[in-house]
């Protein structure tokens, strides 16, 4: 997710929204989220979010609940949002065989 901080006057009122957005997302949806670039420029804010779930629509809506929370928050503007849903049994590394409980 990208957002734009047009006031932001430097990286303190930046780091300051940064903080606030990742504390309330992983508070209110227990999800991972973490600054991943940009971190020099005080204007542009891109941030990342992880969830997981055993079914792709949960993960579908709460990845789209994460991104309307961080709209209404309004302390910067949303300007691009980016989703991907990896889903680990097409993993080439995933485990083939069933496990011993399953058979």
């Amino acid at each position: 997710m990208t957002l734009h901080l047009p006031e932001s006057g430097g990286l303190k009122v930046k780091r300051k929204v940064v903080r606030s957005v990742t504390d309330r997302v992983r508070s209110r949806f227990n999800a991972a989220a973490a600054e991943v670039g940009a971190n020099d420029l005080w204007q542009r804010i891109e941030l990342g979010f992880a969830v997981c779930g055993n079914e792709t629509g949960f993960v579908d809506r709460q990845m789209d609940e994460i991104s309307r929370f961080v709209e209404r928050l309004a302390l910067a503007e949303v300007v691009d949002v980016r989703a991907e849903i990896i889903n680990l049994k097409d993993m080439a590394w995933a485990p083939a065989a069933k496990p011993p409980w399953e058979d």
